[in-house]
């Protein structure tokens, strides 16, 4: 069945007030140690992303961009038991972005970003997410510029834009 487009967008409107409001709720009931990767899907979903870990474990991608401000990363070990969940998008992990990243580093580091975008004249591609920031009243965003050339991180920085 086809909805018109006014409705899927009043679908998407509601998503996206009420994902954070189901975070709270089920972020709090995965526990490190207890939770099972099946009580873990049946709480939040599918992953967007499942990141393969050197060991054979993995980390699921529970992003909440473009217009949220959260990435949760959850790891598992080899039962299938949660033994880590992380808030990824963090002053913490922006200062871990070094020269010459490749994109899947990022990625697997800050997760999918809100945007990409090609500036061919600097030679540059701009991913870009939306984080938290000070004062309320502003968006800010976090972005990692990579050479177009070698494909690597060239450098990072932050934009602060007004609301509305």
């Amino acid at each position: 069945m086809k909805f018109p487009a006014w409705i899927n967008t009043a679908i998407a409107a509601i998503a996206t007030v009420l994902l954070p409001a189901c975070d709270a709720v089920n972020l709090q009931e995965i526990k490190p140690g207890l939770t099972t990767a099946a009580e873990v899907r049946t709480r939040m979903g599918e992953p967007g992303f499942q990141h393969w870990n050197d060991d054979g474990t993995a980390t699921w991608e529970y992003s909440r961009q473009p217009s949220g401000v959260h990435c949760y990363m959850i790891s598992f070990d080899r039962q299938q038991v949660v033994s880590k969940m992380e808030q990824v998008l963090n002053d913490a992990n922006y200062a871990r972005v070094r020269d010459g990243m490749s994109k899947d580093d990022i990625r697997r580091l800050l997760g999918v970003p809100g945007s990409k975008v090609v500036f061919n004249n600097l030679q540059e591609e701009i991913w870009e997410w939306r984080i938290e920031g000070m004062p309320p009243m502003e968006e800010t965003y976090f972005m990692v510029h990579f050479d177009t050339g070698h494909g690597g991180v060239k450098k990072t920085s932050k934009r602060v834009a007004a609301k509305g």
